[in-house]
């Protein structure tokens, strides 16, 4: 398992309610892969720097994750097909995840 990270940029149309479906959603899909979630964070809207979709604000939200590399494909296809996510970046933040009392 390794320990990732993805932020989201969710539309600014969307009600909180969708938002939250759509990270739930998330989770899910994760949870299928055998991934660990470790960090939901919600930063909250935010101006852009630039227009992204005719749009100048954002939701954005940070999931913080450990997983298997295989997880991850299936993570960004579903990400990727997902409406009212504008834009994401999933990392790698380190090779090996060591749960906490393992």
């Amino acid at each position: 398992m390794r320990k990732y990270e993805a932020l989201l940029l969710l539309s600014p149309e969307l009600a909180a309610e969708n938002r939250q479906e759509i990270i739930e959603n998330l989770q899910g899909v994760l949870e299928r892969q055998q991934a660990t979630m470790l960090t939901v964070d919600e930063w909250g809207m935010r101006d852009l720097a630039y227009p992204v979709e005719k749009k100048t604000r954002g939701h954005y939200t940070r999931l913080e994750f450990a997983a298997p590399a295989p997880a991850i494909a299936e993570f960004e296809r579903i990400v990727r097909i997902t409406d009212g996510i504008m834009k994401f970046i999933t990392v790698k933040l380190a090779d090996k995840f060591v749960p906490e009392g393992a």
